[in-house]
C-alpha cells in the first residue's frame, strides 16, 4: 500500500521568524502583510511571529542562517523584491540569494521558505505583492507551515 504524507496548513503553536529585505520596501512591506495575514488565518499567534529587517536580498541568507542557529523558530520565511534594472546586478543578487537560502535550509534542517520575488519591472512586482497574481509573501508563509508539518511526519 502506498503511504502519502502531506503537511497540514496549520500554524497553531508555531514560532516563525521572518527575514525581510528593506530595499524595495514599497513591495516588501506588502509581502510581509500577506505573510502575516496568512499565518494568522491559519492559527499562528501574532506574538509568535518575529520580523527582522536586512538591508537587501543579498543579506537575507546570513540573517536566515543566524535565525536558524538560535533554534527559536520552527520555520523562517525570507521575503524580498528584486526588480531587473539595466545592469547584470539583478542576476547576481537573485542567484546568490536563492543559493544562500537553500544552503542555509539544508545545513540547518529548518524549513526556510523563499519569498523573494524576481521581476522584470515594477508592474510585475506589484502584481505579485497582492494585486493580480496573489501575494507571494502569503505563499511563502504557507510553504513554510506545510514544510514544518510534513517534516513532523518523517
Amino acid at each position: 500500500m502506498i503511504s502519502i504524507n502531506e503537511g497540514k496548513l496549520n500554524a497553531e503553536g508555531l514560532r516563525i521568524g521572518i527575514a525581510l529585505a528593506r530595499f524595495n520596501s514599497f513591495i516588501t512591506e506588502r509581502l510581509l502583510d500577506g505573510a502575516i495575514d496568512a499565518l494568522v488565518r491559519h492559527g499562528a499567534a501574532r506574538e509568535n511571529i518575529d520580523v527582522y529587517k536586512a538591508p537587501g536580498c543579498f543579506e537575507i541568507p546570513l540573517l536566515a542562517q543566524k535565525l536558524s542557529e538560535t533554534k527559536r523558530y520552527d520555520a523562517i520565511i525570507c521575503l524580498g523584491a528584486l526588480i531587473r534594472g539595466a545592469t547584470p546586478h539583478f542576476d547576481y543578487i537573485a542567484a546568490e540569494s536563492a543559493k544562500g537560502i537553500a544552503q542555509c535550509s539544508l545545513k540547518s534542517g529548518t524549513p526556510i521558505s523563499y519569498g523573494i520575488i524576481t521581476t522584470d519591472n515594477l508592474e510585475q512586482a506589484i502584481d505579485r505583492a497582492g494585486a493580480k497574481v496573489g501575494n507571494k509573501g502569503a505563499e511563502a508563509a504557507m510553504a513554510a507551515v506545510e514544510m514544518v508539518n510534513v517534516l513532523k511526519l518523517v
